[in-house]
């Protein structure tokens, strides 16, 4: 946990030093140095360091006030803000290998504490919910009408479920696969800050009910993937939604949205330069385009209109054909490749092998390519370029034809192999395939 005094200008460390994931952090509204954490904890193993945790001192010094496990952390946690010390907490059992990630099993619940913390019940088995594993689950007090709790619940029964006795019993509003699609990913759910009956779900697009959760309206901000969602307590209509893009901020409740491009929220996941000059910088930026830019231009400066799109998609390495710098490969999931001349304009897929495992797990694929498989030329060749799956591939030809030099180089262990997810929702986008190559090079000596 970090704090800053000064609106962000400066931060100081302020304790969880082994948290690991911090999910949700609540401030009491009118005392600052009564603040809650929901700790998830660590992903790769079994931990103590996991639940909400309460600090009386801004921060100084913290207590663990409700722990499910030492697998199952807090994901969200609810304060009514008529009432503070009325809190509803969710705990969720996760466990992430390379290979896999699990989401649900014994620790995932609802909890109620009407203490500030000091006692915390779960509530999971009340009349209504679902029955059966839990896995993830948001959860939303109404700052309007605090009788009314929404939320939303990964199980094979789930969905968004709201209650209108605070928490005594429930029932099933609506299960729409469109709101909870990629459970782990997503399943944020927020009561709107002045209509009880207004409540909002956070997935691929944001979803908009009016009628108190029974029907949702799909809505879009500029970018997708959506995650966090803040309302304003005095004004419902200026709100802030986070996506995979950044952020953008809304004055009309969501009808329109600020762009995310004058914020620099970029992530990029690797960046490698040409031999132009003056060299270009090229880039793959996670949930959005590949670019490339000139280091310098006979300009005052770079600005946007220096910027333009190249191969392949974010998650993949970038190779720029030695003779031709205009001539890039760019990779992207489960083995995608393309090959674009940026003189011609022409852009092609050269995949090594034309298939798209996605939503299957590796032990169905011919060849193993993993999310962000490498793709290289070699330092001696200029014509040889190598991409990796389980096997070694070649090209001399720019994609055009491919050859396979080595036997499988991995331990083709098939325990590694199957689909992710579970035990409620399976998710497979090959980020978890294992038994890949996920990185090779040819050494820059040649044989004498």
């Amino acid at each position: 946990m970090y704090k800053s005094t000064d609106a962000g200008k400066t931060w100081a460390f302020s304790g969880l030093k082994d948290s690991k994931h911090v999910s949700r952090i609540r401030i009491h509204p009118k005392n600052p140095d009564l603040v809650y954490a929901a700790v998830l904890g660590d992903l790769f193993k079994t931990s103590e360091e996991r639940g909400v945790y309460r600090s009386e001192d801004g921060g100084k010094n913290w207590k663990k006030v409700l722990f499910a496990n030492a697998d199952a952390g807090a994901i969200d946690l609810s304060m009514d803000p008529n009432n503070p010390r009325i809190l509803y907490a969710s705990t969720w059992r996760i466990r992430r290998t390379p290979y896999s990630l699990e989401s649900g099993g014994e620790g995932s619940a609802l909890w109620k504490s009407t203490n500030g913390g000091d006692s915390w019940t779960n509530i999971s088995k009340n009349e209504g919910l679902p029955q059966g594993i839990w896995g993830i689950s948001g959860v939303s007090v109404s700052p309007v009408n605090s009788n009314r709790i929404y939320a939303i619940i990964e199980n094979d029964n789930g969905g968004v479920y709201r209650s209108d006795d605070a928490g005594t019993t429930w029932r099933k509003m609506n299960e729409d696969r469109n709101l909870r699609q990629r459970a782990w990913y997503y399943s944020r759910i927020y009561a709107d800050t002045k209509d009880e009956d207004m409540v909002y779900v956070m997935n691929v697009s944001y979803h908009k009910s009016k009628d108190g959760g029974k029907t949702f309206t799909s809505y879009n901000a500029p970018h997708g993937d959506h995650h966090d969602l803040w309302i304003a307590p005095e004004d419902n209509q200026r709100m802030v939604i986070a996506d995979d893009g950044g952020a953008q901020v809304s004055f009309d409740a969501g009808e329109n949205w600020t762009t995310y491009h004058n914020q620099p929220t970029a992530q990029y996941y690797r960046v490698t330069t040409d031999n132009h000059f003056p060299y270009r910088i090229y880039g793959a930026q996670q949930d959005n385009s590949t670019q490339r830019i000139a280091h310098r231009t006979d300009g005052y400066s770079i600005g946007e209109r220096d910027w333009e799109p190249i191969a392949g998609g974010e998650s993949g390495h970038i190779a720029i054909d030695p003779t031709n710098n205009d001539v890039v490969f760019g990779g992207s999931y489960d083995g995608f490749l393309t090959r674009k001349n940026h003189i011609t304009g022409e852009e092609r897929s050269i995949n090594a092998w034309p298939d798209n495992p996605m939503g299957h797990g590796a032990e169905g694929a011919k060849y193993r390519f993993q999310w962000n498989f490498p793709i290289f030329f070699s330092p001696h060749d200029s014509k040889k370029m190598y991409v990796a799956s389980q096997n070694l591939h070649v090209t001399y030809n720019g994609g055009e034809s491919w050859e396979i030099i080595s036997p499988d180089l991995t331990r083709n262990d098939p325990t590694k192999m199957g689909s992710s997810g579970g035990p409620i929702t399976k998710d497979n986008t090959s980020v978890e395939y294992y038994c890949t190559i996920f990185a090779v090079a040819e050494s820059p000596y040649e044989k004498i």
